[in-house]
């Protein structure tokens, strides 16, 4: 299964402008990289890959679609995996702002890679 190519352009659109902007398929799906640091990704198997601060994880596990990321059996610390409800356009709307705002927000406090 690819990613999905309009959780991409939505994607797209909510970055526009912001610096240091990157794509990179990866793992394959399509990762959003910032000044190097890897924020985001529309995952090959599906939803979206975010990275957030490991002391906020219980928290955002809390909202909805929210799960540990797993890779290989691990679970991958700072990573969570966003996949919509059944019954709703997946990832859709401003929940899809919220997570792609999180991403960046973790990104933004980390120094550019050279």
């Amino acid at each position: 299964m690819g990613y999905d190519e309009g959780l991409v352009a939505r994607i797209r659109s909510l970055l526009t402008g912001e610096p240091g902007l990157t794509e990179k398929r990866m793992f394959g799906g399509l990762a959003f990289l910032l000044d190097g640091h890897m924020a985001l990704a529309a995952s090959g198997s599906g939803g979206l890959m975010v990275r957030v601060p490991p002391d906020r994880v219980p928290e955002l596990l809390t909202r909805p679609g929210a799960s540990p990321m797993v890779m290989r059996g691990r679970e991958l610390a700072g990573w969570l995996r966003v996949t919509g409800e059944p019954d709703v356009d997946d990832l859709d709307g401003p929940d899809l702002a919220g997570w792609v705002a999180e991403g960046v927000a973790f990104v933004h406090t980390l120094p550019p890679k050279k």
